[in-house]
C-alpha cells in the first residue's frame, strides 16, 4: 500500500508496510499512480499524452522511471505487502505487564471547563480525594504486575491533582523508596489546570516529575472563554504567570503546554503562536471531543479550515527551526528511522493491558476515558483484573482489528485509534471515530513532510 501527496512543494510518497518516504518528480509521481493499475503499455503512452509539451521527457525517460520504481520495489521500498495483518493478533497473545498507571488522585476540581469530559473532575460520580494508602497500594500493585520491566510511568491526574498535592507528595516518597530493592525506576508526570501552582509545587515537580502538562487554551479570550472558575470567571490571568514561572525554572526537563480547540477558534494556530511567542517551546493542541449537539463541537465544515491549520502550523514551525527558535508540537513528534517497534506500531497505548486508570477508590479501569463506566471496570488493586473478558477486549484491539482501518494508510500510525473515541463515536473500541480519524491523517502528512523539509535543509 502506498499514499501520496503533495504538500509545501514536495510530491510524497509513502510507502505504508516498509515505512519509506519517497519525494519524487512529478513524473514519477504520475507513473507510480498508475504503476499497480495500468500495464507498461498504457503508463507509457498515458505520460507520452500528458507531457506531450515538455520535450526533455520522452519514451526513454519513461522508461528509466519504470526501471526506477521496479528496482525500489524489489528492494522492498515501494508496493510492499503487508507481512503483519496475519501477525497481528498473535501480538497480543504475548504475555503483557502493566508498565503505567493513571492515578485519579483527586476526583473534584476548581475549574468549571464546559468541555470537561470527566464533568467537572467528578467522572460522574462523587467527589473524592486518594488517600495514601490506596496511592501506596497502587504503586505495589505496578511493581507485582510489571513482571521485569525497570522503567515504570505514573501519571497524577484529576480532576485537579493540586487539590491532593500533600499525597501526590507522599506517594512520590514512597515509591522513590521501595524502587531500588524492586529493580524499579518510577517516571511521574503531573498533569495540572496551574491554579494551585507555587514555588513549592514548582521546586517538587522540578525535582520528581518527568514530565509535566500545563493546561492553556491559548489566547486569553479563548481560554477564559470555557474554562473558567467555579465563580464563572475566566482563569488565565492567573495561571500564566505561574506557568511562565514553571517552564522558567524547568530547565531541559519535560513539559507540555497542553490546549484544546473547539469550533470557537478553528484558527487555532494563532493560540499555539501566541502561546510560542510568550516563551512555551513544548506545545499540544488538541481537538475537543463531545456531544456534536454541544455549540462548542468541531463540525464536517470545518475540517478544510483544521486541515489549513495544520499546513500553517508545519510550515511555520520549519521557518522557526530555520531562524534559530523551534518549537516542539506534540502531534508532528515522529521517528521514521528508529522506531516505535513494529509491534507498538499494531497494539498502539495498550490502554486496558499495559496502561490502566486507578480511582480514588482502587477501581482499575483501561483508561481515563473510560473512568466511572461500570461495564469497564476491570477491578481493582487489590485483588487485581477479574473482568477478563473487557480486558481480553482490548488485548484485541488493534490496527487491525478494526474492519473500517484495513484500507487506511495511516493504520500503523495510529494503531487503530483511540478505543475511548472509537467507543465514544460508535459505541465499540473497536470501531473508528471517523472525524479523528481525519485529522490525524492531515497531522500525519504535515509532520512527515516536515520531516522531509529538514532532511533537505540538512
Amino acid at each position: 500500500m502506498i499514499h501520496q501527496y503533495k504538500l509545501n512543494g514536495y510530491n510524497i510518497v509513502l510507502d505504508v508496510f516498509s515505512g519509506s518516504v519517497h519525494v519524487v518528480d512529478d513524473l514519477a509521481y504520475n507513473v507510480i499512480e498508475l504503476f499497480e493499475a495500468e500495464p507498461e503499455d498504457k503508463i507509457v503512452a498515458a505520460m507520452l499524452e500528458k507531457y506531450k509539451s515538455s520535450p526533455e521527457i520522452d519514451e526513454s525517460e519513461i522508461l528509466d522511471c519504470l526501471a526506477d520504481i521496479k528496482e525500489l520495489k524489489a528492494d522492498g521500498k515501494l508496493f510492499t505487502k503487508d507481512n503483519y495483518e496475519n501477525l497481528a493478533f498473535d501480538f497480543k497473545k504475548r504475555n503483557t505487564v502493566i508498565k503505567a498507571l493513571c492515578l485519579h488522585i483527586a476526583h473534584t476540581c476548581n475549574l468549571n471547563c464546559d468541555y470537561c469530559f470527566a464533568s467537572q473532575g467528578k467522572y460522574h460520580g462523587e467527589r473524592a480525594l486518594m488517600s495514601l494508602e490506596v496511592g501506596k497500594r497502587a504503586i505495589d500493585f505496578l511493581i507485582e504486575n510489571s513482571g521485569s520491566r525497570v522503567n515504570l510511568e505514573v501519571d497524577f491526574f484529576g480532576g485537579e491533582p493540586l487539590m491532593n498535592f500533600d499525597v501526590v507528595k507522599e506517594i512520590v516518597a514512597y515509591a522513590r523508596s521501595v524502587e531500588k530493592e524492586h529493580n524499579k525506576n518510577f517516571r511521574f508526570t503531573l498533569t495540572t489546570n496551574g491554579m494551585l501552582v507555587d514555588d513549592d509545587v514548582i521546586e517538587f515537580a522540578n525535582r520528581e516529575c518527568h514530565n509535566v502538562v500545563l493546561s492553556l487554551d491559548g489566547r486569553k479570550e479563548v481560554h477564559d472563554r470555557l474554562r473558567k472558575t467555579v465563580n464563572g470567571k475566566g482563569s488565565f490571568d492567573i495561571i500564566v504567570p505561574k506557568f511562565l514561572e514553571f517552564v522558567k525554572r524547568r530547565g531541559n526537563k519535560g513539559y507540555y503546554v497542553r490546549g484544546t480547540y473547539t469550533h470557537n477558534n478553528t484558527d487555532f494556530t494563532n493560540d499555539i503562536f501566541y502561546m510560542a511567542d510568550l516563551g512555551f517551546t513544548e506545545l499540544s493542541m488538541e481537538p475537543v471531543v463531545c456531544a456534536p449537539d454541544d455549540p462548542y463541537a468541531l463540525t464536517y465544515d470545518d475540517l478544510p479550515i483544521l486541515f489549513e491549520q495544520y499546513e500553517i502550523l508545519a510550515k511555520d514551525m520549519l521557518r522557526r527551526e530555520k531562524e534559530g527558535k523551534p518549537i516542539t508540537f506534540y502531534h508532528y513528534m515522529i521517528d521514521l528511522t528508529g522506531g516505535p517497534c513494529i509491534y507498538k506500531r499494531i497494539s498502539g497505548c495498550g490502554s486496558g493491558t499495559e496502561y490502566m486508570a486507578v480511582t480514588p477508590w482502587g477501581d482499575l479501569y483501561p483508561c481515563h476515558q473510560f473512568v466511572g463506566d461500570d461495564k469497564y471496570k476491570l477491578g481493582d488493586i487489590w485483588k487485581g483484573v477479574d473482568n477478563t473478558e473487557i480486558q481480553n477486549e482490548f488485548k484485541l484491539c488493534n490496527a487491525y482489528a478494526r474492519p473500517d482501518c484495513k484500507d487506511c494508510w495511516a493504520k500503523l500510525y495510529c494503531s487503530g485509534g483511540c478505543a475511548a473515541n472509537a467507543y465514544h463515536a460508535t459505541g465499540s473500541v473497536t470501531g473508528i471515530y471517523e472525524y479523528g480519524c481525519e485529522l490525524f491523517k492531515k497531522r500525519m502528512e504535515c509532520a512527515v513532510m516536515m520531516k522531509v523539509a529538514q532532511a533537505e535543509n540538512n
